[in-house]
């Protein structure tokens, strides 16, 4: 029996192991050092001054939101095709969530899609989701919205690159936003099991991060002084997002691995590409120009007229080749129309690209022959 192939899985090694088992034999299971220079070598990697720890991406969303100064009943902006932790967000501040279309191709928010939707109204925060670790323009996004504070939602992003007008630059570097976040759920293309980061160059927002990661406590050294040593106060409403001493050995393994991970996962990606050259019943990703895609997905767009999408999806489950279909969009949740008014036909663009979306398996640790019998069932079933 051929072995099952997940659309996503973790890549970890006896090293992974190893660094986990000595925080268990440390002094510091819950954050501790091992947190602190996890932060220190995320925040190098990706060119940003800080980072931020915390328990999930959608964790790091809500902070990020909270840190902001998010308001109740002030709007959000993010991208209609992506898990609902983008839009969800704003729910946690009691703001308002709205969407912008996404580009057909890309499947990211654009300028223009981005402008519809503020001509609707002001929006305090923008989102923008890398979907599927394909960078989106977010230096031309935030020309579009000059009054809002850009997050940009690269839980998908990690490892990847975008060329903007400084030259190249990793996402998580936040050139052009106020403030990017991680996830590191298992699927993703580093992992501490689940987690997340916030990055920033913004010393203040980072401190407030830190402070609300922690049920908004703050330890202040001149008030120890005068006080003692054990002194603190919880200055505002904070929760518990703190990573853990565990979460982030394996996450500090797992990163320094990070590089190697993203070329094998472009070389896959290259090598579906040369599968389905021809096969015109099949979308693929369009060509990377000027940007380089982490690869956590390999979304492609089922065309046939008489083949349908979840026919496919059937049939591939039936040989062990477990696809996944990424994402039925945010405003067609029953929440979000009960709640807002959202239905079909409002982003009609994420629509029908959820309608033909179908995401094969892609993972660091999968052979090219994994790629070549994929590649081969998904041929049979559209030919």
């Amino acid at each position: 029996m051929l072995k099952e192939l997940p659309y996503s899985t973790q890549w970890i090694e006896e090293e992974d192991v190893r660094a986990v088992v000595e925080v268990l034999r440390s002094p510091w299971l819950t954050q501790g050092p091992v947190v602190e220079s996890f932060e220190g070598a995320l925040a190098e990697r990706c060119g940003a001054r800080y980072a931020v720890a915390v328990t999930s991406g959608t964790a790091a969303l809500h902070l990020a939101c909270l840190a902001f100064g998010l308001k109740p009943g002030r709007r959000l902006v993010t991208s209609p095709l992506s898990f609902a932790a983008s839009a969800n967000c704003a729910l946690y501040c009691d703001a308002v969530p709205d969407f912008a279309d996404v580009d057909p191709l890309t499947g990211n928010m654009t300028t223009r899609t981005l402008a519809k939707a503020l001509a609707r109204g002001p929006a305090d925060v923008v989102v923008p989701v890398h979907y599927g670790g394909r960078p989106a323009n977010v230096e031309q996004l935030a020309r579009t919205a000059p009054q809002a504070a850009i997050l940009e939602d690269a839980c998908h992003a990690i490892g990847a690159d975008v060329l903007t007008s400084r030259g190249w630059s990793k996402v998580g570097s936040c050139d052009h936003s106020l403030a990017t976040v991680f996830s590191f759920h298992p699927v993703k293309p580093m992992t501490t099991g689940e987690g997340g980061a916030i990055l920033t160059q913004d010393q203040t927002l980072a401190r407030r991060l830190r402070a609300l990661r922690s049920h908004g406590i703050v330890k202040d050294g001149e008030q120890q002084k005068v006080n003692g040593g054990w002194f603190y106060e919880m200055r505002e409403l904070g929760f518990n997002y703190r990573m853990t001493e565990l979460q982030a050995a394996l996450g500090s393994v797992q990163l320094a691995r990070l590089g190697e991970g993203i070329t094998r996962r472009r070389r896959l990606a290259a090598l579906y590409r040369r599968e389905f050259d021809g096969l015109a019943t099949l979308g693929l990703p369009p060509p990377e120009e000027q940007v380089r895609s982490s690869w956590h997905l390999f979304p492609v767009r089922l065309r046939h007229p008489k083949v349908t999408r979840r026919q496919a999806y059937d049939a591939l489950r039936a040989q062990g080749i477990l696809v996944q279909v990424h994402y039925i969009p945010i405003h067609l949740h029953p929440y979000y129309r009960q709640r807002f008014g959202f239905g079909p036909g409002a982003f009609p663009v994420a629509e029908a690209f959820y309608e033909e979306e179908l995401s094969l398996p892609l993972f660091a640790t999968m052979a090219e022959d994994d790629v070549l019998r994929v590649s081969k069932a998904v041929r049979q079933i559209l030919e």
